[in-house]
């Protein structure tokens, strides 16, 4: 494969996750929105959150479910990154809320 081939693909896939990141700025906060009860954390953990669940989502779709790029959005990977970040959420609320 020649070498601009490969800068060109490096840089499609270095962009689309970037993306990702960006995107889970407000996957954070739409999970938050979503899952029921009330979640005591800050908005810089659910933001937090929300990138991880961004990556955790096109990770599953790209590499365990196949999936492929799209010219559009790709509402299964959104979906996905909703989801894992809904579970990472839950899973800090779990493990670092208060008990009183």
């Amino acid at each position: 494969m020649p070498a601009c081939d490969r800068r060109h693909i490096d840089r499609e896939n270095t962009m689309g996750w970037l993306l990702t990141i960006l995107a889970g700025l407000g996957i954070g906060i739409l999970a938050r929105v979503i899952m029921p009860g009330k979640q005591n954390i800050g908005i810089l953990v659910t933001i937090l959150l929300g990138v991880g669940g961004a990556i955790g989502g096109r990770f599953v779709w790209t590499n365990l479910l196949g999936g492929g790029d799209t010219d559009g959005i790709d509402w299964i990977s959104l979906g996905l990154s909703v989801a894992v970040a809904m579970v990472l959420i839950a899973i800090w609320t779990a493990v670092f809320s208060k008990k009183s």
